[in-house]
């Protein structure tokens, strides 16, 4: 499978967006390299239930080779955000192989795989201390410089401009922690993005700002997305691809425009359903 890599033109609300990557980051644009950013092949999880084993997902095959942002959807149960862990190697596939620029996942250390294939949680985990201590913790495991100056324009760009760093990140909150989650795994600059409903927590100002975020951050970084959503109309203007579970399977692969158009009248393709439980 060919994914096409459209690029997807909004108007900005303001300049700042643009701004970030034209002033603090070199890009991959210009870097032209043919091999496949991602593949999975034959992929299969179980899971243990009423003590018997039962298939999450199987037969999970994929191919992303050029930059592109890849909506997730599927009713809950499929094992959407399992399928993310697995591909970011923090869960382990019980049959199958990943690809990364056609490199085993398992040729590579864990810490050097996440520097290139990262994945952001809905519900992210904070570290004890601040939230500069939390923004820089990326750059501490893989031994990088801290951007400070890209870390604060990325928190301007999502309405956090204005935050004390040295606040307690266990006294933000949900949305709070989302945002800062994001930018900390921006800052490693992975050229695949697993992003697990990571907008879920957010009012809409400030989902509209990380969309748009993400948007730009695709087109100046050359970055790959995939992207967990419960939202039709999230999926529908930040992806350029949909893939659909189904059936406890990766049941379609569609350029976006298409699966809308093709979807048929009273069906969702699984996209009308409660947040909770395992995606």
């Amino acid at each position: 499978m060919k994914v096409t890599y459209t690029v997807i033109a909004k108007e900005r609300d303001s300049a700042l967006a643009f701004a970030i990557f034209k002033s603090s980051t070199s890009g991959r644009s210009g870097i032209v390299n043919h091999t496949p950013i991602l593949e999975i092949d034959d992929l299969q999880k179980t899971v243990l239930e009423n003590e018997q084993r039962r298939y999450l997902f199987t037969n999970v095959s994929a191919k992303i080779e050029e930059p592109t942002i890849v909506a997730l959807i599927g009713a809950s149960g499929q094992g959407k955000s399992t399928l993310l862990r697995v591909i970011g190697m923090l869960d382990a596939a019980d049959h199958g192989t990943i690809r990364y620029r056609n490199t085993l996942a398992d040729d590579y250390a864990p810490r050097h795989w996440r520097m290139k294939v990262s994945y952001v949680a809905q519900q992210p985990a904070m570290l004890d201390g601040s939230v500069d201590d939390n923004l820089r913790l990326v750059s501490r495991l893989h031994r990088q410089a801290f951007d400070d100056k890209l870390a604060h324009k990325l928190m301007e760009a999502v309405g956090l401009g204005a935050m004390d760093r040295s606040k307690r990140a266990a006294d933000l909150s949900g949305g709070e922690k989302q945002r800062i989650a994001l930018i900390r795994t921006l800052l490693l600059k992975p050229e695949v993005l697993l992003l697990d409903e990571i907008t879920a927590a957010l009012d809409p100002q400030s989902k509209e700002a990380v969309e748009q975020l993400l948007l730009d951050w695709h087109k100046r970084e050359a970055a790959t997305m995939l992207w967990v959503t419960h939202d039709r109309e999230q999926a529908r203007h930040t992806s350029q691809r949909v893939w659909l579970m189904a059936e406890h399977t990766l049941q379609q692969q569609a350029d976006t425009t298409r699966f809308f158009e093709n979807t048929a009248s009273g069906s969702d393709g699984g996209l009308a359903y409660s947040n909770a439980g395992e995606g």
